[in-house]
Parts: structure tokens; sequence; C-alpha cells
């Protein structure tokens, strides 16, 4: 999964891989404290569009770039800030439905994730089957 930001003016967003995973122990210690959720609570908030989490995500990107970002100074628009899954997890996606739906149902997301899948980025860091962003 990709953190994907590009503010109003800037020609190409910038994106991150997004894998709670691999965070490191102290971002994922100020992701708790910014937010007051545990780091379990905080992922799933993510994936559910939670505003509070995303700019603390959003944050933490932002600060590896540039160290002396103050959480303060971040501020977006929310059409700014999106989540985009890697082909390789809509793949996955893909075939778990397979297996889960059947009839109009199947047809309808089979539609809807092949499009998703020809527009989506390819991670080639991916190896293996991919895994959906919420820790553990």
């Amino acid at each position: 999964m990709y953190l994907v930001y590009q503010p109003e003016g800037q020609d190409e967003p910038t994106r991150w891989r997004y894998n709670p995973k691999r965070l490191m122990s102290v971002e994922r210690e100020d992701l708790e404290r910014r937010t007051g959720r545990n780091f379990a609570d905080f992922t799933s908030a993510v994936l559910q569009g939670n505003s509070l989490c995303r700019r603390a995500l959003l944050y933490t990107y932002l600060r590896r770039d540039h160290p002396k970002t103050r959480f303060e100074d971040v501020d977006f628009a929310w059409d700014e800030l999106s989540l985009e899954y890697s082909r390789q997890e809509l793949q996955r996606m893909r075939e778990n439905v397979l297996s889960a739906l059947h009839g109009d149902e199947l047809a309808a997301a089979l539609t809807t994730l092949d499009q998703q899948i020809d527009e989506s980025f390819d991670d080639p860091e991916e190896s293996g089957k991919a895994q959906l962003p919420i820790a553990d």
C-alpha cells in the first residue's frame, strides 16, 4: 500500500510505501501518542479514513524527508492525501473474492478490481504474496 500526497501545485504526487509492520518502534510510539490509539487500532483507523490518524501518518513520512517538520504545520485538503493499494495487494484481493463471492456480486467485484489493477502502481519490493496493511 502507498500513502500518496499531492498538494495543490505539485505536478507529481509523492508516494511512500506504507507497511505498518516496517515502521520503526519510535515512529509507532509517536503515532500512538499523537492519536491516543494503540497501533493495531491506528492501522485500522488509517484504512477507515480517520483524519487525525492519516495526518499523523503523513507527518511521520514527511518528517523522514524533512526532519524539522512540525506536526502543527502538517495540514492538507482531504483530496490531496490518499491510500492506494499496490498491484500485488489488489491481485491478492482478487484471488480472495473468487472464492468468497458468486454470480453478479462476483462479476461486479472482479470488474472493479480489474480496473483498479490496471491503474495501480506496481511494487517492485513486494516479494511473494502481499499482505494487507493492518498490524497484528
